[in-house]
């Protein structure tokens, strides 16, 4: 917990988030994602190996969520299954907007950005990563998923050369492994430098994926 009390809780707008600047300079700027049913704490573990010129901000999601905590795709009554690119879309754009907004603020440099994912989170990392390819520099999806309706734009190689680390379990119960390997080779028929962990584990991140997690940031 130590890593969640050193990071402060901020407000910017409409926006709640934790934030732990950078111990070196230049600085960069990871972003860490939560799953549904998340907030601000729930990514802190992942903070605690990423080198020191990182500065970490962990959002909350912009929506409720039905069984609380928050969520990055708007709550309908319809809604079923996992999400899609375009239920996910105005969440990418409006972190994407935010951290242009208060990256100003406070003088850090946002031209590109490294994204940390979880389940759902993961899911608006590639979306984010797919639909701004310019402002990410490489992503980890921590037992995620490709949404669905990308594969048109991946198709035409917008992740080039972008370095990407994906794990998964092969027990998990929430997002099927088998997700995890479509979402594999999409990204590698998109170009992307992909490096794929996939243990025994269930849906969470395995130690020795969690090292893994080092070679990307």
């Amino acid at each position: 917990m130590s890593t969640v009390i050193d990071a402060e809780l901020l407000e910017f707008r409409d926006w709640i988030f934790r934030f732990r600047p950078a111990q070196s300079t230049p600085a960069r700027l990871l972003l860490m994602i939560h799953g549904l049913s998340g907030d601000e704490n729930s990514m802190w573990i992942f903070a605690r190996n990423l080198p020191g010129n990182v500065a970490v901000v962990a959002p909350r999601g912009i929506h409720l969520a039905r069984d609380g905590g928050y969520t990055w795709r708007k709550v309908t009554p319809d809604m079923q299954g996992l999400p899609g690119i375009e239920e996910l879309r105005p969440s990418a754009d409006a972190l994407i907007g935010f951290v242009d907004d208060w990256s100003k603020t406070v003088g850090i440099n946002a031209n590109q950005i490294d994204l940390i994912g979880f389940s759902q989170g993961a899911a608006l990392t590639y979306t984010t990563a797919i639909l701004h390819p310019d402002r990410i520099r490489a992503l980890a999806a921590l037992s995620g998923f490709v949404p669905r309706g990308a594969e048109k734009i991946l198709s035409t190689g917008v992740l080039k050369g972008k370095p990407i680390f994906v794990s998964h379990g092969r027990q998990d119960d929430m997002v099927p492994v088998e997700l995890a390997r479509r979402s594999v080779a999409l990204l590698e028929g998109s170009g992307a430098l992909v490096k794929y962990c996939e243990t025994d584990g269930g849906h969470k991140v395995s130690a020795e994926c969690f090292t893994g997690l080092k070679e990307i940031f």
